[in-house]
């Protein structure tokens, strides 16, 4: 359910809202508004409200307060507070008001003079969105949020107005990305997941292709019919494309799709499938990224690229030492099956390549080596060209979607030699994620790249912030950034 999100110039005691929430500094410093509240914060000290990040008490609202409660909402020193700050603890605020319908807020007005008050108010905006998500579909018994209106408090106009739309637009993205990686693998066939984008799609200025059978191989899209054809049910290829009227640029946007990730013939063992219905997470960022392109004002022609397979073994998988030729002419030995997602992306790089875009960024949960260097909240980012590699950061970090900086090096490039073919699907025991990248390197020709490794951040092990258990959609809000200040690498 997404939460309607409004600016409203009206004083904090006189809001109308079922829960008035006041942010509180450390040492129970009273921000924007909680000094009309004064009287009911003095008594938090004796339920241990210490006003530290992310920290949210409830208590019944004062004389002379319209709101039937109040929520003091913790922020830490307030010299350290910045957009993620507002983010996490508009989440907390969120989870903490689902019993109620409305909110009225002062937190935005807690940013620092430095912040842009559009910003700040566009990250409590976000952050509550975000925070308030449930994932229920399963749930016999769900207690499910009953929060849908968001006033916030203080600044005001069109230009802060503007922000808060364009930031419930991105966290409406993000949350239906979050539904198709939770959903169950049984109930999301490749053609599945193809219906839900194209019914995502619809009426929001992007036109859809949808490839399959036949028209797979007359595209010489080999990796994704190789990786595909162990499934009895069947691969699928999405080419999205964006193209608003005096459109100079084009952005190639790359989602790794495999719906379920069994290992194929090189077989996880049961543990290392249990979450492997969120091997699609680099998709779904892109779909969901498409569709909220014309809402957002992108003035570039962005196309979307997402290879969907199945990787099961059977009589018909692929095998161990198979070869496979890509449509830019360069082969493959197989080496593991497991090593399924660098198959089916060097297809849409490839095409992304030919197809003349002038800047590639893929996102695919790639690599557990990746994990292993950068833990679970950090995305891996590898490339090939420094100022496009600074651009994708510089949005991510602008996103507050974590990435580090990852090395391609050049003697690492004969690991993913072959005997028979040009190159191979692994690389070794050793430096997997820079292997992995290396690999994808070699389909995208002299077009500036940029690999993102997602494979930690993409799922959340518990609610942290505004990340709730289960798939995040990460990389939805880095591509926010990154459509609308694109700006074609030199």
């Amino acid at each position: 359910m997404t939460i309607k999100c409004t600016l409203s110039a009206v004083a904090p005691e006189r809001a109308r809202a079922d829960l008035l929430a006041v942010p509180v500094f450390k040492g129970r410093r009273p921000g924007p508004g909680a000094d009309v509240v004064s009287g009911a914060l003095h008594g938090a000290e004796a339920a241990g409200f210490e006003a530290k990040p992310g920290e949210v008490l409830v208590v019944g609202a004062p004389e002379g307060v319209n709101a039937k409660a109040v929520a003091f909402v913790g922020l830490g020193v307030a010299g350290d507070v910045d957009l993620e700050t507002l983010r996490r603890a508009a989440a907390a605020l969120a989870r903490k008001a689902r019993s109620v319908r409305t909110v009225a807020t002062t937190l935005a007005g807690a940013a620092p003079a430095s912040v842009d008050a559009a910003d700040a108010a566009a990250a409590v905006a976000e952050g509550a969105a975000l925070g308030g998500y449930q994932y229920l579909r399963y749930k016999s018994e769900a207690k499910r949020s009953q929060l849908t209106s968001l006033a916030l408090l203080g600044a005001g106009g069109a230009r802060v107005q503007s922000a808060v739309d364009a930031a419930i637009t991105i966290a409406d993205a993000t949350c239906w990305a979050r539904d198709m990686i939770n959903e169950p693998a049984g109930a999301q066939s490749p053609a599945d997941f193809a219906a839900a984008a194209e019914r995502r799609l619809r009426g929001k200025g992007v036109k859809v292709q949808l490839w399959q059978g036949a028209e797979l191989t007359r595209r010489k899209l080999q990796g994704t019919i190789t990786v595909g054809q162990g499934s009895v049910r069947g691969p699928r290829f999405l080419r999205m494309e964006y193209a608003p009227a005096g459109a100079r640029h084009t952005l190639a946007l790359v989602g790794k799709g495999v719906v379920f990730d069994s290992g194929g013939l090189s077989l996880k063992t049961s543990t290392g499938m249990e979450q492997m219905k969120t091997d699609m997470s680099g998709a779904a960022a892109v779909v969901a990224a498409m569709s909220m392109l014309q809402a957002l004002g992108v003035r570039h022609r962005v196309v979307g690229y997402t290879p969907l397979v199945e990787n099961m073994p059977s009589g018909n998988a692929y095998r161990l030492g198979d070869v496979i030729t890509y449509r830019n002419g360069r082969t493959v030995e197989v080496m593991n099956t497991d090593a399924e997602g660098r198959l089916i992306l060097a297809d849409a790089l490839a095409l992304a390549d030919d197809e003349e875009a002038d800047a590639i960024v893929d996102l695919a949960t790639l690599t557990g080596a990746c994990m292993v260097a950068l833990g679970p909240d950090i995305a891996g980012l590898m490339g090939n060209n420094d100022a496009w590699n600074a651009q994708v950061k510089a949005a991510a970090d602008r996103a507050g979607e974590k990435v580090w900086a990852l090395p391609l090096p050049d003697g690492y490039r004969k690991m993913i030699d072959s005997e028979i073919a040009d190159i191979k699907n692994t690389g070794g025991p050793h430096g997997g994620a820079l292997t992995a990248g290396l690999f994808l390197q070699e389909f995208v020709g002299r077009t500036p790249w940029v690999h993102l490794d997602i494979a930690g951040p993409a799922r959340a092990n518990s609610d942290d912030g505004y990340l709730v258990r289960g798939g995040t959609g990460f990389g939805v809000r880095t591509l926010a950034e990154l459509t609308q200040s694109f700006r074609r690498p030199r």
